[in-house]
C-alpha cells in the first residue's frame, strides 16, 4: 500500500496523520463524507456507540468512493470518530455541540471534573484477511476503540465565555479542543493525547506497519 485516504474534514487529523507517515513517502489525502453521521443517544455505552458510529462511516466510504472505484489496490482508507463519555454515566455521550448554549451547557458539565474520551478508527483494506469484517469486492476492515482520561480544572465564568465566544467548540466532541483553546484548563491524565484528538492510536501503529511492510516487499 502507498496511498492513503482519510475519511475526514478535520484539518487536524490529516496534519497528524501527515507526520507519520511523511518520512514513509506516501501519498495522502483526504475528503469529507456527504453520508450524514448517526447522532448520539442516551441509553448505551458511549465507547459501544462511538465504535458503532465508526462502522457506519465505514460502510458510507464503500458506498461513496470505493463503489465508484476511486481506489485502488494500493490504498488504505482510514476513517475515525470520537465521543466524550459524560463524567458520571457511561451512557450518556457528550457529542459535537450544536449552538453555543450547548456548548457551554457541556463544558460546565466537565468543569473541576475527570472524563473519558472514546476514539474509534476503521481501516478499510484492499483485501480480506482472518479477523476483518468482510464486505462485497474482496474489501476488509478492522476497527480499534480506545479511551484517555482527560480533567478539567473549574471553569469561571470569564474563561467559559472566553471558550464560547471563541468557537472553539465548533465540531469538537464535548465542546472544547484539548489542543487548542481549552488546553490552559484541560489536561490528559491517563492514555495518550491522540486518542483525544481524533485517532485510536493502535490503529495508527497498523496503518504505518502496513505501509512500511508494503514498502519492504
Amino acid at each position: 500500500m502507498e496511498k492513503i485516504i482519510l475519511a475526514s474534514k478535520s484539518s487536524r487529523r490529516r496534519s497528524w496523520l501527515q507526520e507519520r507517515v511523511g518520512a514513509l513517502d506516501v501519498e495522502l489525502s483526504s475528503f469529507s463524507l456527504s453520508t450524514p453521521e448517526p447522532e448520539p443517544i442516551n441509553g448505551l455505552e458511549v465507547g459501544f456507540q462511538t465504535e458503532q458510529i465508526c462502522l457506519h462511516k465505514i460502510k458510507a466510504v464503500l458506498r461513496e468512493i470505493i463503489e465508484r472505484g476511486d481506489v485502488d489496490d494500493r490504498t488504505l482508507v482510514v476513517v475515525s470518530d470520537t465521543l466524550v463519555e459524560d463524567p458520571d454515566d457511561i451512557m450518556i455521550p457528550l457529542g459535537k455541540p450544536s449552538d453555543p448554549l450547548l456548548a457551554a451547557s457541556m463544558l460546565i458539565r466537565l468543569s473541576g471534573r475527570r472524563h473519558r474520551v472514546w476514539s474509534s478508527s476503521g481501516i478499510i483494506y484492499p483485501f480480506f484477511e482472518n479477523g476483518m469484517i468482510r464486505f462485497q469486492g474482496g474489501r476488509g476492515a478492522r476497527i480499534w476503540t480506545d479511551c484517555s482520561i482527560v480533567e478539567f480544572s473549574i471553569i469561571d465564568e470569564g474563561k467559559l465565555e472566553e471558550l464560547v465566544g471563541s468557537e472553539s467548540w465548533l465540531g469538537k466532541s464535548g465542546g472544547y479542543d484539548l489542543a487548542g483553546e481549552a488546553a490552559e484548563i484541560a489536561k490528559l491524565v491517563e492514555g495518550e493525547e491522540i486518542t483525544v484528538l481524533g485517532f485510536s492510536p493502535r490503529a495508527i501503529e497498523e496503518v504505518i506497519s502496513r505501509v512500511s511492510n508494503s514498502k519492504q516487499t
